[in-house]
């Protein structure tokens, strides 16, 4: 960002959507989280793109395009290959880093604390089913 550049909050889907776009552009560029998403994965992004934008305008603007299941999505993933506490801190690190270079606002800063919680979540989530049944 160059100084005196305008930074918006994350209040619009064409908001969002350049957000989404800046932020999938560190992931996929990214030794770590890159092969997760390209090789394990095997997203396409025409495909997975569209779903990432409906599912942040969903949780910062209330709208309903999206209506899939992030954890069964991520279930298999996991299956696939085990998502690690590493895997969830780089991709929230990216996740505010990107929301911090471009965005400013109530709703950036909420963006970024529903993406701890996400992150937060799932790695427990996805852990616990690693464990087995304890009962």
């Amino acid at each position: 960002m160059t100084t005196g550049e305008h930074r918006s909050d994350l209040d619009s889907r064409e908001n969002i959507e350049r957000f989404v776009d800046l932020f999938y552009q560190r992931l996929l560029a990214d030794e770590q989280l890159a092969p997760i998403f390209v090789d394990i994965a095997q997203i396409d992004l025409q495909q997975h793109l569209p779903h990432i934008k409906d599912y942040w305008c969903k949780l910062l603007l209330g709208e309903s395009a999206y209506q899939r299941h992030t954890m069964n999505i991520h279930r298999q993933l996991h299956g696939k290959r085990p998502l690690q506490a590493a895997d969830f801190e780089r991709w929230l690190a990216f996740f505010s880093d990107t929301v911090d270079d471009s965005f400013v606002g109530e709703r950036a800063q909420r963006a970024k604390r529903i993406a701890a919680t996400i992150a937060a979540n799932m790695h427990k989530s996805l852990s616990e089913n690693n464990t087995g049944s304890a009962a």
